[in-house]
């Protein structure tokens, strides 16, 4: 595996790595000179290594470093770095050599801002005046209006990216689901995820060595789909060194959920006639933002990292939780009216090797360490499919005769679709599993890998369960104490 899929990828990995590094030397402040010092650190220059100068360049760094060290107090998470945007000098609409000339003009008399005109018998797009609305493309009869997007926009489904006078994205938070696709397509590393770093980090050096208080790691199954060189039980450990209390796999949460969402389900579906699962944030406020009045359809069995959380929080009064995992859209969650306090702070995988290696942690020279023993169906929760696969499981092991009729939506845009079909009345299932992510959480937008053979690392590390019943994937810990249960519903219309 490649340690970084791109240069964006690494310079997030640098001004992270940097940051945890003088905070474990004890070397970290918030002034304008230790921003500059470690842009000057992450670019020595003197030949620039990805834009026109170095000047430039640092100073992209020196804001990158102010949004690991102070970041926004409010609970929007994806946001645009100004000074990192390219303003993608695209044409969007352009008309190419197949236009005919022809007489209709219905080009030219559908643009609201008249920015076409003819230019011996052939359209011309005026690109200053040009909003980029897209009604020429659609009314040409010969196709002959090309149409390119900008990749930020491009990869947003719900269509939250939006571009301003000056040519710059920005993000349209009544849109937005914090799914972080803009995050990771972004070929200027231009559009950024809020940063808790400095937050964790605080966080476990505050606890005194966890005397004061206790800080537990919770990690998402699609861990598996991360390190493939090292065994996960050094994964584990070596988070554990990173000054954690205890390691315990969200996949245990995933083993609550199932039985929680299969019980759910038997219990309403004569009602509601279908139902969608919960565990994807992202998909989650899709349907929130986008249809309201279906709010009613989303189970309302928390998410595991919840529910784990929860447990945990049962157990020992005195903990602090931290999620690790691939996910922008869990930094929302954690923030939410219902759930907010359940998870202290949230840590994508790529800020852990940031601070694995900030730390000079080896993970080949750790031993191995367990971090619970939740069953195959708990870990496949990790990718496209586990969480119904899971809810069949139980309720073939409950009895419970109802019949579950799954529609796995793989990615935010088969999301969209089968939102559209359960609109309509069209839905060919009664159970719908959504992921915002292509192949689910192995393809989360915080993923330090985001190849396709994830599933298969994460469908091998669930084989290696020692149980493929979620029940037994659950030993020590007692269902009925932990709330299962979230409260958003026909109340948050």
């Amino acid at each position: 595996m490649k340690e970084f899929e791109s240069n964006v990828q690494y310079i997030k990995y640098l001004v992270n790595k940097e940051v945890a590094r003088r905070f474990f030397c004890g070397s970290l402040d918030k002034s304008i000179d230790s921003y500059r010092e470690i842009a000057e650190a992450i670019i020595p220059g003197p030949k620039a290594m990805f834009r026109c100068c170095i000047y430039k360049e640092r100073h992209i760094i020196e804001e990158r470093v102010r949004l690991v060290l102070e970041p926004s107090k409010d609970n929007r998470v994806i946001n645009v770095l100004d000074s990192a945007c390219d303003e993608c000098p695209i044409d969007r609409f352009v008309v190419t050599e197949a236009c005919r000339g022809c007489l209709g003009h219905k080009c030219q008399e559908v643009c609201p801002r008249n920015a076409i005109t003819i230019v011996n018998h052939r359209s011309y797009i005026n690109q200053a005046l040009c909003i980029e609305c897209g009604r020429c493309k659609q009314v040409c009869p010969f196709n002959a209006i090309s149409e390119v997007k900008r990749p930020c926009i491009r990869s947003c489904a719900v269509g939250a990216v939006k571009i301003d006078e000056e040519k710059k994205a920005f993000i349209d938070h009544d849109k937005c689901i914090s799914c972080g696709a803009c995050v990771y397509q972004c070929p200027f590393g231009a559009i950024v995820d809020k940063s808790f770093v400095l937050d964790v980090l605080n966080l476990i050096k505050n606890s005194w060595n966890n005397t004061s208080y206790r800080v537990y790691a919770i990690v998402a199954p699609a861990i598996a789909s991360q390190f493939p060189e090292v065994k996960m039980g050094q994964v584990f450990a070596a988070i554990k060194e990173l000054g954690f209390y205890d390691v315990i796999e969200a996949a245990v949460g995933g083993d609550m959920v199932a039985i929680a969402e299969a019980k759910e389900f038997a219990e309403t579906i004569d009602e509601k006639k279908w139902k969608t699962t919960s565990c994807c944030p992202a998909f989650v406020e899709y349907i929130r933002k986008n249809y309201p009045e279906y709010m009613e359809h989303v189970s309302t069995t928390v998410s595991p990292m919840i529910a784990l959380a929860r447990a945990i929080r049962e157990k020992d009064k005195k903990a602090k939780v931290i999620f690790i995992g691939p996910c922008t859209a869990k930094k929302v969650e954690i923030k939410q009216e219902d759930l907010v306090g359940i998870v202290d702070y949230v840590l994508t995988f790529e800020e852990l090797k940031a601070t694995f290696d900030a730390k000079g942690l080896v993970l080949e020279e750790f031993e191995e360490r367990s971090a619970g023993a939740p069953s195959y169906f708990g870990r496949i929760f990790g990718r496209t499919g586990g969480v119904a696969e899971s809810v069949v499981k139980v309720a073939e092991l409950e009895g419970i005769e109802k019949e579950i009729k799954p529609i796995r939506c793989n990615g935010i845009e088969e999301c969209i679709k089968n939102m559209k079909l359960a609109s309509f009345g069209k839905l060919n299932a009664n159970l719908l599993e959504g992921m915002a992510c292509k192949n689910g959480c192995t393809g989360g937008a915080a993923s330090l890998s985001h190849d396709q053979k994830g599933v298969e690392f994460l469908n091998r590390y669930g084989k290696e369960a020692a149980t493929d019943n979620p029940f037994e994937g659950l030993s020590g810990y007692d269902l009925d104490t932990i709330n299962m249960e979230r409260e958003f519903g026909l109340e948050e219309k």
